[in-house]
C-alpha cells in the first residue's frame, strides 16, 4: 500500500508538468489564427485592386476583415511582402518579378489569372522592326507597377531604351487618353480583358492592338511568358474589332503570401481564390486556375495539400472559426495522447501485476495443500501421520503471515477453513474392510 501511495505525488507532478507543457503548446503553435488581414493592391480601378474587393467580402464571411492597401502595382506589392514591418500579408504579385532567392520569406497559392500585356497604337502607324520606335513617345506604365517592369525588360531585349526611345510613366487610363488625343505613339499596358480601359482602345476605330510577332522567341528567353491569342472581332463583332487576330504575352499572376502566414488563413484564401478565379474567360478555361504552379516562389505546404486533397475536412462541414478550434485542438492533444497511453498503459497494468502476485501467493498454498489431501486419500499418509501433520501446520502458519490487501482477506479465510478440513480428514479414522476386501 505504501508503494501505491508513493505513486500520487508522482502523478501530480506529471499532470502539473503536463499543464504546462499544453499551455506553451497553445502560444507556440496559435490556436486561434487573426481576425485581420492586409493585402498590398495595385491603384483604384486596377485589375488587382478589383478582384482583392471580392476576396474582402469573401473574407468577411468568416469574419475575416481583409484590409486593402493600394500601390503603384505588383513591384511595390513585393517590396511591402518583402518589409516584414509593412504589415503586408498577401498580395498579388505577376509572373517574373521575383525568385525564391531573392525573396525566401515569401511563399505561392498558385496561380490565378492572366495579366496580359497590351500593346496598343493610332490605326495609321505601323511599326516595322525597332528602327521605327526610335524617338517615338512610348507610355510603359507608372514607376511600381509590373507592367512597366515587364515592358522595360522587353524593350530591352530587343535595344530600345531609354535612350532609344522616350519612355513615359503614364497610368493605363492617362496613356489610354492621351493616345486617343495623338499625344503619344504607343501606350504598353497590362490590364484584363475586361478593363474598361482596353474595352475602350479595342472598340475605337482610331486604335488598334498591335501582336507581338515574334512572341514565341519572348517565350523561349522569358519561361515565365505565356502566348495568347486574341480573336478577331472579340471587341467588337459587328464592327470586327479587332480586324484580326493578334498575339500576347502575358505572365501569370501568383497569389502571394509570407511564409509565416497562419495555415487556416492560407486555406480561407485559397478557397476565396476558387470562388474569384475558377469561372472560364477569354483567355482561360473553366477551373484553370487558381493552379498549382510555383514559377517564381515555391508553393506554401498548406497549398500543395490543398491541391492535392481539397478543401480540410473540418473546413467543409463547420464554421470557419469552429473547425480552426478543433483542428488546432486535435494538433495539441494527438502528442498528449501520445504520452498519455503509456502511462496510462503503466497505470492498468501495475494493479493488474500486484493482483496477480497477491494471488499467485494464496494459489501457492493450494497447490501444496491439494497435493496433501491426494497423498491422505490414495492413503498414502498412514504411516506418515505426523510428518503430514507438520506440513498442513506449516501451511497454515503460511497463511497466518498472508499479508493481503482487504479485498483478498475472503479468500485467506476460505483458504484457512479448506486447510482445517485436511487436517480433520487426516485425524478420521479409516472405514473397517469389508467382507469383499477380507475374501
Amino acid at each position: 500500500m505504501s508503494k501505491i501511495r508513493g505513486i500520487w505525488p508522482l502523478a501530480t507532478a506529471f499532470v502539473l508538468v503536463l499543464a504546462a507543457l499544453l499551455w506553451t503548446a497553445i502560444g507556440i503553435l496559435r490556436p486561434f489564427p487573426p481576425n485581420k488581414l492586409v493585402m498590398a493592391t495595385g491603384g483604384a480601378g486596377s485589375d488587382y485592386s478589383e478582384v482583392a474587393e471580392r476576396y474582402r467580402a469573401i473574407l468577411a464571411s468568416s469574419d475575416i476583415a481583409l484590409d486593402l492597401r493600394p500601390t503603384a502595382g505588383a513591384m511595390e506589392n513585393l517590396a511591402l511582402l518583402r518589409d516584414s514591418h509593412s504589415g503586408v500579408d498577401v498580395a498579388f504579385l505577376q509572373g517574373g518579378t521575383t525568385s525564391a532567392d531573392e525573396s525566401p520569406d515569401l511563399v505561392s497559392l498558385g496561380t490565378v489569372f492572366y495579366e496580359p500585356l497590351w500593346l496598343f497604337i493610332p490605326e495609321g502607324i505601323t511599326p516595322k522592326g525597332i528602327d521605327s520606335l526610335k524617338g517615338r513617345r512610348i507610355s510603359i506604365g507608372r514607376e511600381g507597377s509590373g507592367g512597366r517592369a515587364l515592358s522595360l525588360k522587353l524593350l530591352a531585349e530587343i535595344g530600345v531604351t531609354p535612350q532609344f526611345a522616350n519612355l513615359l510613366p503614364y497610368p493605363p487610363e492617362e496613356a489610354a487618353a492621351k493616345l486617343l488625343n495623338g499625344e503619344i505613339d504607343m501606350a504598353a499596358m497590362m490590364e484584363s480583358w475586361d478593363s474598361p480601359v482596353v474595352k475602350r482602345l479595342l472598340t475605337s476605330s482610331k486604335i488598334k492592338v498591335a501582336s507581338f510577332t515574334h512572341a514565341d522567341a519572348f517565350v523561349e528567353v522569358f519561361p515565365f511568358l505565356n502566348k495568347l491569342v486574341l480573336p478577331a472581332g472579340s471587341g467588337d463583332i459587328l464592327a470586327v474589332r479587332p480586324p484580326e487576330d493578334a498575339i500576347l504575352l502575358a505572365p501569370k499572376a501568383s497569389l502571394v503570401v509570407r511564409r509565416d502566414l497562419h495555415p487556416a488563413i492560407q486555406y480561407l484564401l485559397l478557397q476565396a481564390a476558387v470562388q474569384v478565379h475558377s469561372g472560364p474567360g477569354i483567355f482561360r478555361k473553366a477551373g484553370q486556375f487558381p493552379a498549382p504552379e510555383a514559377i517564381d516562389l515555391p508553393l506554401s505546404d498548406e497549398a500543395a495539400l490543398y491541391f492535392k486533397r481539397g478543401q480540410p475536412f473540418l473546413l467543409r462541414y463547420l464554421p470557419f472559426w469552429m473547425a480552426v478550434f478543433l483542428e488546432r485542438l486535435l494538433i495539441l492533444l494527438l502528442p498528449i495522447a501520445g504520452i498519455l497511453y503509456p502511462v496510462a498503459t503503466v497505470a492498468t497494468f501495475v494493479p493488474t501485476l500486484r493482483n496477480w502476485k497477491i494471488r499467485r501467493k494464496i494459489f501457492r498454498l493450494y497447490g501444496e495443500l491439494r497435493f496433501l489431501e491426494v497423498e491422505i486419500d490414495r492413503g498414502n499418509g498412514a504411516d506418515k501421520t505426523g510428518s503430514m501433520a507438520g506440513r498442513l501446520k506449516e501451511l497454515e502458519e503460511q497463511s497466518n503471515k498472508l499479508n493481503v490487501p482487504i479485498s483478498y482477506v475472503d479468500q485467506v479465510y476460505t483458504l484457512k477453513h479448506h486447510i482445517t478440513l485436511v487436517k480433520a480428514k487426516l485425524k478420521a479414522p479409516e472405514p473397517p474392510p469389508t467382507q469383499g476386501d477380507s475374501d
